[in-house]
């Protein structure tokens, strides 16, 4: 089994749900007692945080690049980069490791083509909808058409993740909110919702709506367990 390097934090609250989908995955592929081997190294998100607002991401790769640095010097096999907005400094981080990154983007898109999706709704931090690094991966290396929701949804999904989600915070209304863009977003033609920030799961499930959503932290972890099983 090879080792799986978790560079985490971006929320904590998200964090966990990779631990345990990782080794709930190894156990269910291994059986008996049967757990992921993980490195974990785990930010401060305020750091994080504020560099996103600042719009310095130079400086956010460097420091998560650092981080990650850590993480293969301390044994592990390949990096899941446990949150989708940072992706954004991908490049940067890959370009200090000499393991490989397994991108979150691309485990949800496997999954999209493999299912017959083409066309698809995207939510996630402001900065997930409205830049490209996200988007423009699955357009141009998949072929997938991406939707994003308008500007007061999307302000509405940004605010929502970071303060309550990223706090922890659980609010019935919000979940709401959530589901009414989901079906917009639906309406538009997307046959399916990627909850392209780790932490909406924590609130929106596939039993709360009709239509077919991809989490992002469950895909990419699934795609980790058998990577690490393969090696």
């Amino acid at each position: 089994m090879q080792v799986i390097g978790v560079l985490g934090g971006m929320s904590w609250e998200s964090t966990q749900s990779y631990y345990r989908a990782l080794n709930e995955g190894v156990k269910h592929a291994l059986g008996g007692f049967h757990s992921a081997k993980i490195v974990l190294v785990s930010v401060d998100f305020a750091e994080i945080e504020t560099l996103q607002q600042q719009g310095d991401w130079d400086k956010a790769g460097e420091l998560l690049a650092s981080a990650a640095q850590n993480i293969e010097r301390a044994g592990a096999d390949f990096l899941l980069l446990a949150t989708n907005t940072m992706h954004k400094v991908a490049p940067a981080i890959e370009k200090a490791i000499g393991i490989p990154l397994l991108h979150i983007a691309d485990a949800t898109a496997e999954q999209l083509m493999q299912d017959g999706i083409t066309r698809v709704g995207l939510l996630g931090t402001r900065f997930t909808m409205e830049q490209d690094f996200y988007k423009a991966r699955l357009q141009d290396a998949f072929g997938i058409e991406v939707v994003v929701p308008d500007d007061t949804e999307r302000e509405a999904v940004h605010r929502i993740i970071f303060d309550e989600l990223c706090q922890g915070k659980i609010n019935s209304d919000s979940r709401e909110r959530y589901l009414e863009i989901i079906d917009s977003l639906h309406q538009q033609g997307a046959q399916a919702v990627i909850l392209g920030c780790t932490e909406i799961a924590l609130l929106v499930e596939q039993a709360h709506t009709h239509v077919p959503l991809y989490d992002t932290t469950a895909l990419h972890a699934s795609r980790a367990v058998a990577r690490a099983l393969k090696g």
